[in-house]
């Protein structure tokens, strides 16, 4: 009798193309591409709220669709929440189950883990790259305790520092990457600077973009912080065989169909049929009219790194058409493209008063003119660019009609009142002595006192005598890279051995780094972005015995919090507070000197080991508070020194930041 071998083959690992979705269209163009996964965000507490954004009535058929096809349907819950937004984000995530039951939560806030599992969501949970999961051993603590599933990865990571995160990922747990998109100048969650300018807060998705402008240093005036795209293109290649990357996460939700459709199939046929040199020219020129901003590989090659700030290029989004020409008040654009009706054309950049946006109400052939009426009184100077920013080809409009037929019809409008609150600890009943903390990047002139702060940047402990140790508080960077992550758990390892028990931590899963030692006191430090009771309580589980607010926060929310607080809390008093951090630094821009933004406003860059800091010429300052803050029971006020450099006028301002102006 013959016998049989019965052989199993391993089914080709294939990582998912994740496409955004910021309206109807935009969605259905994901699906017409060939989408595996698609993300997209509500009205409400989402980091892209300037996106049109979605109705959980407007969402139902989109998503019924999308599972319908197999495809999954991810919701962007990645804002800040302050404590009045618990019960009703709780609604929406428990309307979200019934209604949509979508297959995972985008988020950053530590609440949306809980208000999750309190409204019994059934999906995934995946931290976005605001959460700043970015240095391998941090994996541990988000996997267990807090049970997430997914991690976003920071953009700035090159490709071995992707396989290192790769390697840590505990079993059962997955990351996803960013392939293509729009770029920030600071590290995700580590930029204030729109907040700190006007209230409107990156954080919780209304970021306005001041990196976007034009800026003075000396005589040169550029745009020293304008990005161009993340742009992998054929080099996608290199993380096909990574398995622990489950989804390559391509960024947009402010953009149109055209840009969707463009950008997943071109992804689509690098993934699938990348060995073939025509398809990946193919792919390529996909990639090229998707209507970005030109694209860079950045820091992706470790050996060919190159800073996505290029002044040799435009910086604006689109792709370039023609030119302004034209005698007097007659200008047009000869074009050098075909336009077609529903097109629309930017003349010129966004912080120019000329600027203009155009919907062409026509096809236009290539080569003809394209007329225009420009703005009273902002005639654009001869020469201007102008760029197609978003297009409405007829073969995509037919694509995305057909499948809007396949949908059913919208939901009525729901009730979003909640019937349970969110689920609260009892607040703290002992609160510690109130103490004062100042914080300094150094050991110098200045002579710590006990209770004093001191960053761990290299060369901070070598000076310090022993005694001191006992007596102050370690503060851990806020951004800690796979790189650099051993010299830090070297020098935390460094300070224990020495007696320091008393430590800031400035990402919650920094716990990581530390051993088991008897006697630690660990607290949360403002840059994990704290604002709300809920977040606070998530961190007991992480070995967290206290918290420092984020110092974004409105008087409302600042007064509110430690009467409902499961921890101590401290708040930044005054001192120096970053407008955002980087990893990049143009190469045409000198630190430790002062550069001035178009509104007349100040700052300078100072670099602390691999992380660049931008400081404003002015402080933080609730000193006249002090009395109020202690009463409502915060027990820490911290005090943040960082000088500026020699020559640098600092600016007298009442240094509020949104404590009356309201955070949005």
């Amino acid at each position: 009798m013959d016998t049989v071998t019965e052989t199993t083959t391993k089914t080709p690992f294939v990582p998912a193309i994740l496409a955004p979705a910021g309206n109807r269209q935009a969605f259905l163009a994901a699906l017409a591409a060939g989408a595996d996964a698609i993300y997209c965000g509500l009205k409400q507490y989402s980091a892209r709220m300037t996106a049109k954004n979605f109705t959980i009535e407007t969402l139902k058929p989109l998503a019924d669709l999308a599972h319908d096809r197999s495809v999954e349907v991810y919701i962007a819950l990645n804002s800040l929440l302050k404590p009045d937004d618990l019960n009703r984000t709780l609604a929406i995530i428990g309307q979200l189950q019934r209604i949509i039951r979508p297959d995972a939560l985008i988020v950053q806030d530590l609440a949306l883990v809980a208000l999750a599992r309190q409204a019994g969501f059934s999906g995934q949970l995946h931290f976005s790259t605001l959460a700043n999961v970015g240095f391998p051993s941090a994996l541990a603590p988000v996997d267990n305790p807090l049970g997430i599933h997914r991690v976003v990865i920071p953009r700035e990571l090159n490709i071995d520092e992707i396989k290192q995160m790769a390697t840590a990922c505990p079993p059962e747990f997955d990351l996803e990457i960013f392939i293509h998109g729009a770029l920030c100048y600071a590290v995700s969650g580590r930029c204030y600077w729109s907040s700190f300018l006007g209230g409107k807060s990156g954080l919780r998705g209304r970021c306005v973009q001041p990196c976007r402008r034009l800026f003075t240093q000396k005589r040169q005036r550029e745009r020293f912080f304008a990005c161009r795209d993340l742009s992998l293109d054929v080099l996608v290649k290199v993380l096909r065989p990574i398995e622990k990357i489950k989804a390559w996460k391509i960024e947009g939700r402010k953009k149109g169909p055209h840009y969707v459709y463009y950008t997943v199939s071109a992804y689509r046929m690098l993934r699938d049929e990348g060995t073939d040199t025509k398809i990946r020219r193919a792919a390529v020129k996909l990639l090229e009219r998707s209507l970005g901003r030109p694209g860079t590989h950045y820091h992706f090659l470790p050996q060919r790194p190159r800073n996505p700030i290029d002044f040799s290029t435009r910086t604006g989004s689109g792709m370039l058409i023609g030119s302004t020409q034209g005698p007097g008040r007659q200008p047009y654009v000869k074009l050098r493209e075909d336009l077609y009706r529903g097109d629309f054309i930017r003349i010129g950049y966004e912080d120019q008063p000329w600027h203009h946006r155009i919907r062409v109400n026509r096809a236009i052939p290539s080569r003809s003119k394209l007329y225009y009426k420009p703005k009273a009184g902002k005639l654009p100077p001869k020469g201007t660019p102008a760029f197609l920013t978003d297009r409405r080809e007829p073969v995509l409009g037919e694509m995305i009609h057909r499948l809007e037929n396949e949908m059913a019809l919208p939901l009525p409008a729901l009730s979003r009142q909640s019937t349970v609150p969110a689920t609260l600890l009892r607040p703290v009943e002992k609160r510690p002595k109130p103490m004062e903390s100042r914080v300094y990047p150094s050991v110098g002139k200045e002579n710590p006192s006990p209770n004093d702060g001191i960053w761990l940047f290299s060369g901070t402990l070598s000076k310090l005598p022993n005694h001191q140790f006992i007596e102050l508080w370690f503060w851990v960077p806020p951004v800690i890279w796979p790189q650099t992550e051993e010299v830090m758990r070297r020098r935390i390892q460094g300070v224990i051995a020495r007696g320091g028990r008393r430590f800031v931590l400035n990402a919650p899963w920094q716990t990581a780094l530390f051993p088991l030692v008897e006697g630690l006191n660990l607290w949360a430090g403002p840059f994990c972005n704290l604002a709300n009771p809920l977040a606070v309580q998530m961190l007991i589980d992480l070995g967290i015995s206290g918290a420092i607010v984020s110092p974004e926060l409105d008087k409302s929310a600042c007064l509110s919090l430690p009467q409902q607080s499961p921890l101590p809390l401290g708040i930044i008093a005054s001192g120096n507070w970053p407008l955002c951090l980087s990893r990049i630094v143009s190469d045409q821009l000198k630190i430790d000197q002062a550069f001035i933004s178009p509104r007349r406003e100040t700052a300078w860059i100072a670099q602390h080991d691999d992380t660049y800091w931008m400081y404003p010429n002015w402080q933080i300052d609730l000193t006249s508070y002090r009395q109020l803050l202690l009463k409502v029971g915060y027990t820490l006020l911290v005090h943040m020194i960082d000088p500026p450099p020699a020559g640098l006028e600092m600016k007298k301002r009442p240094g509020l930041w949104n404590w009356s102006s309201g955070l949005q």
